[in-house]
């Protein structure tokens, strides 16, 4: 069922990196930038709501939106891997944002030529807020490359453990081979070009440049996740899993 389980990435992509992003909610360095990340935590928990509620349309027999997100185990996301790694500090978080953001932005962008037209209105929806995300994290990545001795140390550091995790972002799944020749998926290969430019030239504009070294951490596609998705999913999902059908 190549389509759900297309849809189920997108939604975990969003949903995962909501809920990392949400962990810094009354933790910021300042309120301003306290309420910005929580503002976009918030956004890509919506844009799971609307992936999730696609995907439990397709699958029925009771599928909600709800049950795809508190109740499948860590083997059952298909989430890549950058967006499960932890926050670290706010170099490490912002800089983890801004890879992700270039990404959505181009994926979004695609997106709005699906020939399936709910994909199609979704990344359109979409495509305004992580227009804001991507200016957001960029901006937080000149400022910290080129603020401080301390801060750019951060940063180099942010960068080079969460580099090896950006290839996965353009290798297609085969769930995601079968519908970008249906026309439905997008071919996310073709996106490498236009984020590795945006990324060097605000990695530039920081003082830094692209690592040599190859991003070669993958399996997140798959199911195959490090040990950090788990801890993610033991706290967003304790109330459905302790208390089984509770409602609010």
């Amino acid at each position: 069922m190549p389509l759900p389980t297309y849809l189920l990435h997108l939604g975990d992509d969003a949903l995962v990196l909501g809920h990392r992003n949400s962990e810094w909610c009354g933790h910021g360095p300042v309120l301003e930038q306290d309420i910005a990340l929580t503002n976009i935590a918030l956004d890509l928990i919506g844009q799971a709501r609307l992936f999730y509620q696609y995907a439990a349309t397709v699958l029925g027999d009771g599928v909600t939106e709800d049950s795809l997100a508190y109740l499948r185990d860590v083997y059952e996301y298909r989430n890549c891997l950058l967006v499960e790694q932890p926050n670290g500090d706010w170099a490490h978080t912002t800089l983890r944002q801004f890879f992700f953001s270039a990404y959505q932005y181009e994926l979004y962008k695609a997106m709005k030529t699906s020939t399936d037209e709910q994909l199609s209105a979704i990344g359109t929806r979409s495509l305004k807020e992580v227009t804001y995300h991507l200016r957001w994290s960029g901006e937080w990545v000149v400022r910290l490359g080129d603020g401080t001795e301390e801060s750019r140390a951060r940063l180099l550091k942010a960068l080079e453990t969460l580099w090896m995790y950006t290839g996965e972002l353009f290798r297609p799944a085969p769930y995601e081979e079968v519908l970008v020749e249906a026309g439905v998926a997008v071919a996310v290969d073709s996106l490498e070009g236009s984020w590795m430019e945006h990324v060097r030239r605000v990695l530039g504009q920081a003082g830094l440049t692209v690592p040599l070294a190859p991003a070669f951490q993958a399996g997140g596609k798959t199911g195959a996740h490090s040990e950090h998705l788990g801890y993610v999913l033991a706290e967003m999902q304790f109330m459905q899993r302790a208390y089984p059908g509770s409602t609010w």
